[in-house]
Order: structure tokens, then C-alpha cells, then sequence
């Protein structure tokens, strides 16, 4: 049970404004605000499924983004893609009212617990942060939880637990997780992405660098370069974690099936026992490796996490399986976004033994400009690739790019500016047996819905 107190505001703050309230982190905020004992509205321009939920719980929603909304509220919370245009925004500063951007505002919950276990990386953070926090529930240890994505055991994306434990994902757009007190962090890889925020790769290591330097404990993958840059000179308590190579922890003799991984776990030049993860792919063992590390240096048994993540029920929009149209065809949906995320995903499909079609749709313009020669080069394992047109989120298409440059550039690849003309086109051609995976971090899956008749 939480409290006004775990979020350190004025005693005077009775409402709280939530701008862009639909999102998955601000949703769970609203909910563990409302909670709490305060009164709860916002505003999303997106009728999202997560918006209809807020509504059906009796959060008022509003539509658009209006002055007027604000009413009598005694702070504003908005996320990092909010700028001083919005008029919500603008209005609650121009009346004085206190104003705290989402990282700030879910820093000072962080805080309250005694063991805060962090995860951040490019691409992997929801889905460890799942992993770790179904091993915690199987350790019985009553974790609270905020991930970026939905965990399928909680139908939830948090959890209200109790104080020993706090599990949560520590985004690094603009450098959010420097707002996250942090006792326990786990860093997956660091690679080139949000170029709208950082202008090159020595700006991503260094923001990683400043958020695992803070931490007296750091779990990290020391197969990636750029993260053990991030490490140079760090003075606290240091575990390495590795698919390939030496490390403190290990997976060794690494097997792959159609629907599952398999590997050894080591730990200090020890064999502890063998992992079976119920999904296949190099991605889901490094998520559950580290995972693994996380609970190692927590001090869990990890012979018992071991066997837990057996049991791992997944997250929602990563590799979730849809269901299977009328005519056979498999319906997945996965949030990749990134090359490399994109890369890993489509090869752990591959690994199933089917043919893939994959329905990409790009998340913002400077993502799909900044990255268009590693996007050209990441859909090497899918059989066909089809382009939905640029979700672009929080940014204006002041370049006049569009998916369709991207299928230009790769054999074979299609595109339609419609979602109706890209389920057509699946219908027409996919037979039964064929994997259908709609990818990104949009709307996307809305195709999956089309083709399931949802």
C-alpha cells in the first residue's frame, strides 16, 4: 500500500494532471496515484485501448489538448515528448502550478523502497524487467513492479508489492533513468537511437555511464563494447553477464528449438544448472540471462530462478503470440523498433521453421532517417517485408521521408499508406503455416486485429 508521502509533493497538491496520460508508463503513474488518494484526470489525443480502460475506471480523459482541461488541478505531470507548444503545458505554467516531467515524478516513488532494480539498454529492457520481476514473485519476495510494457501474469505493467523491492525499466530517452535512484542496475547493450536527443554514439555511452556510475551495484552484458566503455573506472559492485566469452555469469552450450531455448547456466567458472525458456531466439537467453545475473546479485536462489523462468508467461507486444486467422496463418506482434531489435526478433521467428512475412511500420522520422542504412540491413531473416507509413509519435515530417524510401532499398519489399491495403495484401498471399509478425512500436498491431477479425 503506498501513500500520499511515497511521492513527496506539497500537502496541498489534491489533483494531479496527467498530459499524455494514455501512455503505458503514465498510465501505471496515474493508477498508483489515484491510488494513493489523489484525484486523477489527463488528456491523450490517442483513443487507445489503455485510454478506454482509464475512462472505464473513472479517470476523466480528455480528447485534445486544451487549456481548459486543467480545471482545478495542483500539479501537471507530462511526459519527455510534451514541449512548452502544448497548451496544457503552457497554461498550468503560465498559473503557477507545479510541473514535473514523468521521470522526476516516478523518481520520487523509486525512492521509497530499499532495493531499487533498475534495468536500461537500448532494446530488452521491458521483457527483463518482466523476467525479473516473475522471478521475484516465485521467490515470493512481493516485488513492486513499473515496466514499459504490459507483464501477461499481472495483466498489468505494475504492481503494488511491498517496500523491500523495487523493480522498474530505466528509459534512457533524454536521459530519464538519471532521474531514478537506482541500488541495483542492469544495463543490457548501448548502441545509436533516439538521434533526435543524442547527437552520437559517445553521448549514449556517457548518459549510460552516469547512470551506472550512481549505482552501488551493476549488472551489465560484457559482450557489448559500448557498455563496458560505460564501465571504465567503475568503483562499486561490478557483475558481467555473457552469452559468448568469460564472464561471472554465463549461458554455455546454448540449444534452440521451434518453441523454445535451452542452456546451461554458469556462475563463477561454476556449472548451476540448465534454464529452459519457453521462447525461442538469442534475444529471449540474453533477457533471461540477465534476468538471472539481476537475481544473482539480489541474492536470490538461483537454482530456483532458474527453474521460475520455466514458467515465464511473456509480455505484451513482445513475440505475443495473436492467434491464427481462418486460414492458418500464425498472427504475432513484437514492439521492435531498433535495427538490432528488429534483427533479433525476426531471427528467433526464424528459428520456428515457418516462412515470415513481417509488417513493419517505422516509429518517428529521425529514427527512420538517422538509422536508414541499418534499417535497409535488418530484415535479412524475414521471407517478406511489408511497409505501413512512418508513426510519427511525438515529431513533424519536415524531411517529406517515408516507409516507402525504406522498400525501396530492400528486394522484394512492398508498401501501402493504408493498414486495410496491407491485411488485403496478407490475405492474398499468406497460406497456412506462414508467421505474420506486425513490428513496431505503433498502431501497428491494429493489422493483427484486421486479420483476426478483432
Amino acid at each position: 500500500m503506498i501513500s500520499e508521502s511515497y511521492f513527496h509533493l506539497p500537502k496541498d497538491v489534491k489533483t494531479i494532471f496527467f498530459i499524455g496520460i494514455g501512455g503505458i508508463s503514465m498510465s501505471s503513474l496515474a493508477r498508483l496515484a489515484r491510488h494513493s488518494g489523489y484525484a486523477v484526470l489527463g488528456s491523450d489525443r490517442s483513443e487507445s485501448p489503455m485510454v478506454q480502460s482509464l475512462r472505464a475506471e473513472g479517470i476523466t480523459v480528455y480528447p485534445e489538448h486544451r487549456a481548459s482541461n486543467l480545471g482545478g488541478s495542483d500539479l501537471v505531470v507530462y511526459t519527455a515528448a510534451v514541449n512548452d507548444t502544448n497548451p496544457e503545458l503552457a497554461h498550468a505554467k503560465e498559473r503557477g502550478i507545479p510541473c514535473l516531467i514523468r521521470a522526476d515524478f516516478l523518481g520520487r516513488l523509486i525512492g521509497n523502497y530499499q532495493t531499487k532494480i533498475g534495468v536500461c539498454g537500448m532494446h530488452g529492457k521491458s521483457t527483463t524487467t518482466s523476467m525479473i520481476s516473475h522471478l521475484f514473485l516465485a521467490a515470493e519476495k512481493d516485488p513492486s513492479i513499473i515496466s514499459g510494457a504490459e507483464i501477461n501474469e499481472l495483466h498489468s505493467a505494475y504492481r503494488l508489492g511491498g517496500e523491500a523491492y523495487m523493480i522498474f525499466e530505466a528509459d534512457e530517452y533524454k536521459a530519464a533513468f538519471h532521474s531514478f535512484p537506482t541500488d541495483i542496475a542492469v544495463c543490457l547493450n548501448a548502441e545509436l537511437d533516439h538521434v533526435d536527443f543524442y547527437p552520437n554514439l559517445d553521448a549514449v555511452v556517457e548518459a549510460f555511464r552516469v547512470y551506472l556510475h550512481r549505482a552501488p551495484c551493476a549488472v551489465v552484458n560484457k559482450a557489448d563494447d559500448e557498455v563496458m566503455m560505460a564501465c571504465e573506472g567503475y568503483e562499486g559492485r561490478l557483475i558481467t553477464f555473457s552469452m559468448a566469452g568469460e564472464a561471472d555469469v554465463q549461458a554455455k552450450n546454448i540449444r534452440m528449438t521451434c518453441d523454445r531455448s535451452l542452456y546451461e547456466l554458469w556462475i563463477g567458472g561454476e556449472k548451476i544448472t540448465d534454464v529452459v525458456l519457453s521462447a525461442p531466439g538469442p534475444h529471449n537467453v540474453a533477457d533471461s540471462l540477465a534476468a538471472l545475473a539481476a537475481a544473482y546479485a539480489a541474492g536470490l536462489d538461483v537454482k530456483e530462478a532458474a527453474l521460475a523462468m520455466t514458467s515465464f508467461g511473456g509480455t505484451k507486444r513482445r513475440g505475443e503470440y495473436k492467434g491464427t486467422t481462418s486460414e492458418g496463418v500464425l498472427v504475432y506482434d513484437d514492439y521492435a523498433h531498433h535495427p538490432s531489435e528488429i534483427r533479433a526478433s525476426l531471427a528467433g521467428f526464424k528459428a520456428m521453421g515457418h516462412k515470415v512475412i513481417c509488417l513493419y511500420q517505422p516509429h518517428t522520422y529521425s529514427r527512420t532517417i538517422g538509422l536508414f542504412e541499418e534499417f535497409v540491413k535488418a530484415f535479412d531473416d524475414a521471407d517478406e517485408v511489408v511497409f505501413a507509413e512512418i508513426f510519427a509519435a511525438r515529431e513533424q515530417n519536415t524531411t517529406g521521408i517515408s516507409s516507402a524510401d525504406l522498400a525501396a532499398h530492400i528486394e522484394g519489399a512492398r508498401f501501402y499508406p493504408t493498414f486495410e491495403q496491407i491485411a488485403a495484401d496478407v490475405k492474398k498471399n499468406a497460406e497456412a503455416g506462414d508467421i505474420v509478425i506486425t513490428m513496431g512500436a505503433g498502431d501497428v498491431y491494429k493489422i493483427g486485429d484486421m486479420l483476426l477479425g478483432k
